[in-house]
């Protein structure tokens, strides 16, 4: 029944809030480096907030106790991406929110305990780097809430079955959130975007359970739970450095764009391939038990292998 309950709440929040979007005009006009043609609303990820929300409404002394931290750092780094959906605000002020919400989040997953001092600095790149690609990933309809859910329902498969590392509601909340978000964005003609406020919230909530796992277990091979948007993007960024070009401003190199603006594929499809591809990978990881050199061996070699080889192909075609 809460279940019922949570996602009634979610549904009416977002129907509300497509109202103020319409009314304040936040949407999202297709440009050239555009995968979409129409104007839509923009900033339906809000959802992802609202469900940490409504999560702390139904568990508040847990909440309070013991998610105060992960609930701080979510909400300034969803604030703070929201006002840029909104306005574009400087670098420095999102990165400075940005660093603020992993120091929140590294606490709140026990990593400054459990850590020495030394590895600080790399997993500040790497949870900021995730982040980052979170965001570089949601360009097509489909992609942020299909993904995320293949990894959430991921972990919650871990959680339940293998080792216990969090509150089971801590990963079915956002697994709520996605379908309902789903609902609307899982379309040809997509009734909303997610915006940086819903890639940067999901992506800090997936990366807060997954950093959660690793410090219970040990087990750095659970990062290769988000394998095929960390290979997307570095190759991508190696390309980009390659051909002298600046990584950070916006272009269309990603695999999915390129299917998507040139071969003119679904959206739906090559999300749901991407999300396929994940699950695979994420079963494989799940059930295998050799040293996680080995499996990253096994998992990025077919995988870059094929990933360069449809790129390459692709770009020959188009002269690109």
């Amino acid at each position: 029944m809460e279940y019922i309950l949570v996602i009634v709440i979610l549904f009416i929040s977002i129907l509300i809030y497509f109202k103020i979007a319409d009314k304040y005009n936040i949407i999202d006009k297709p440009n050239h480096r555009s995968a979409h043609t129409q104007i839509t609303l923009r900033g339906g990820g809000i959802i992802f907030p609202i469900a940490f929300i409504v999560f702390c409404l139904f568990n508040l002394n847990e909440a309070v106790q013991n998610y105060w931290s992960f609930g701080l750092g979510l909400l300034a780094i969803c604030t703070i991406s929201f006002i840029d959906d909104v306005r574009t605000l400087s670098n420095k002020i999102r990165l400075s929110i940005h660093f603020v919400s992993v120091v929140l989040l590294l606490y709140f997953t026990g990593a400054f305990t459990l850590m020495p001092f030394w590895v600080w600095p790399i997993l500040f790149v790497v949870i900021i780097g995730t982040l980052n690609a979170y965001n570089f990933m949601d360009g097509i309809n489909g992609m942020t809430g299909i993904y995320s859910l293949v990894v959430l329902g991921s972990l919650a498969h871990i959680n339940k079955d293998i080792i216990q590392f969090t509150d089971e509601n801590f990963i079915l909340y956002p697994i709520l959130a996605c379908l309902v978000f789903l609902f609307f964005n899982f379309r040809k003609k997509a009734k909303c975007f997610a915006g940086d406020v819903g890639s940067m919230g999901i992506g800090f909530w997936v990366i807060g359970l997954i950093t959660l796992l690793v410090m219970r277990t040990g087990e750095y091979k659970y990062i290769l739970l988000l394998s095929i948007y960390g290979m997307e993007v570095v190759l991508t960024i190696v390309e980009r450095i390659l051909l002298k070009e600046n990584i950070f401003e916006a272009h269309r190199r990603h695999l999915y764009q390129l299917f998507a603006n040139e071969k003119k594929v679904s959206h739906l499809i090559i999300s749901s391939v991407y999300a396929f591809c994940q699950l695979l990978i994420n079963i494989f990881l799940i059930q295998t038990q050799f040293p996680i050199w080995v499996i990253i061996l096994i998992i990025f070699i077919p995988a870059g292998g094929i990933y360069l080889g449809l790129k390459w192909s692709l770009k020959k075609e188009y002269n690109l």
